[in-house]
C-alpha cells in the first residue's frame, strides 16, 4: 500500500497541532499573568515563574498527547485524498476540543487559586482585627 497521502496527513496534522497549542497556550498565560500575580499578593517574581512552570507543563501535555494519538491505521485508510481529509479532520477536531477542555481546567485552577488566596487574605485580616468596638473603662 503507498503510504504517501499518509506521510502528506502527517506533514499537515503536526504544524496545525503545535500551532494551536502554540497559540492557546499564549493567550491563556500571557492573561493568566494577571490571576498568578493576584493569587500571589503581588509577589511578580515568584508568579511569573510559577506562570511559566505552568506553560511549560501546559506545552508538554499538549504536544504529548498529539504526538500519541498521530497515528493514521493503514487497516481504515483508503489511500484516497477524500479518506485523507476525513481522518485529518476527526484527529484536528478531536485535538481541538482537548485543548479546549485543558484551558478550562487551567482557567479552573487560576480561578481557584485566586478564591483561596481571597479566602486566606479575608481570614487573615480577621485574625489581626479586633473583633468589636473597643470599650474602655
Amino acid at each position: 500500500m503507498e503510504t504517501s497521502k499518509i506521510f502528506i496527513g502527517y506533514m499537515i496534522y503536526l504544524p496545525i497541532t503545535i500551532i494551536l497549542t502554540y497559540f492557546v497556550s499564549k493567550t491563556l498565560f500571557k492573561n493568566g499573568k494577571t490571576f498568578m500575580i493576584d493569587i500571589f499578593k503581588g509577589k511578580e517574581d515568584i508568579a511569573l515563574a510559577t506562570n511559566r512552570l505552568f506553560e511549560v507543563g501546559f506545552y508538554l501535555l499538549n504536544i504529548g498527547w498529539a504526538l500519541l494519538i498521530l497515528k493514521i491505521n493503514t487497516y481504515q485508510f483508503q489511500n484516497t485524498y477524500q479518506n485523507l481529509v476525513e481522518v485529518l479532520s476527526s484527529k484536528i477536531g478531536g485535538f481541538s476540543i482537548y485543548l479546549g477542555i485543558m484551558l478550562f481546567l487551567n482557567l479552573f485552577l487560576f480561578f481557584r487559586g485566586r478564591k483561596k488566596a481571597n479566602k486566606r487574605m479575608a481570614m487573615s485580616s480577621q485574625v489581626s482585627r479586633p473583633q468589636g468596638p473597643e470599650v474602655r473603662l
